[in-house]
């Protein structure tokens, strides 16, 4: 067989592989992941698979195409690995946040939840409003139950006021967040927050529709360092 076909068989093999293996996270969880077209897992494992046979091929000069089988083989189920695990994270907080008016938002292995000013603090107050207290104790839950992810709280407002007391005020209300999630068992090590007051406006300051979609705190869910597919030698 050709080199070129052995490098496009490898990538084929792994992908088919990742999908079909056991999963390292299959105890992670109770959601199953979405099954409507080809799965994030299945694409991340393709991905994986079609860059682990380029760096097997570039490797093994001697022999390409058996490089190529290897680097995809083992590339190829890594990134399939923590894509399930992501998959199966998003189902169950999309499940859990249901009717809450908590946005989530996916793009490849990171998660962000958008929680708008109506439902997380009164104006100009650092105060968790009482209708706030179910979402984020679905959220501890959820974190609770998938822990391979970092917890990056992020406090935003609007344009309104001095820039000195919204830094102060978002940063505040990104505490307040931590401190209940923390509260309810979240590991510390896990928990950052920034305040970044009106500096990433998503809509207009001009009118109040906007500005009530720039109060908001959002929670980015990002693999933790030691979850992340190490380099493989080849």
């Amino acid at each position: 067989m050709s080199q070129s076909r052995l490098i496009l068989a490898a990538a084929v093999i792994a992908l088919v592989t990742g999908c079909a293996s056991p999963n390292p996270y299959d105890n992670q969880g109770q959601e199953q992941a979405p099954r409507q077209g080809m799965s994030k897992t299945a694409k991340y494992g393709g991905l994986g698979a079609l860059a682990g046979a380029a760096a097997g091929a570039a490797i093994d000069h001697n022999n390409r195409g058996k490089g190529a089988l290897i680097g995809a083989a083992v590339v190829g189920a890594a990134s399939a690995g923590y894509g399930y695990y992501v998959d199966r994270q998003e189902a169950e907080l999309r499940r859990s946040m249901e009717g809450t008016g908590v946005q989530v938002e996916r793009q490849g292995d990171n998660i962000q939840l958008i929680m708008p000013g109506n439902i997380t603090f009164a104006t100009d107050s650092s105060d968790i409003a009482s209708n706030f207290y179910t979402p984020l104790n679905n959220l501890a839950n959820s974190f609770k139950q998938f822990n391979q992810n970092s917890i990056e709280i992020l406090g935003h407002t609007d344009s309104t006021g001095s820039r000195a007391h919204n830094m102060d005020l978002s940063q505040r209300r990104a505490q307040s967040v931590a401190n209940y999630l923390l509260a309810q068992g979240i590991d510390g090590s896990r928990v950052s927050t920034a305040g970044l007051g009106p500096d990433r406006p998503i809509a207009s300051n001009a009118d109040q529709a906007g500005r009530s979609q720039n109060r908001r705190v959002e929670i980015n869910l990002k693999p933790l360092p030691q979850v992340q597919q190490p380099t493989q030698q080849y």
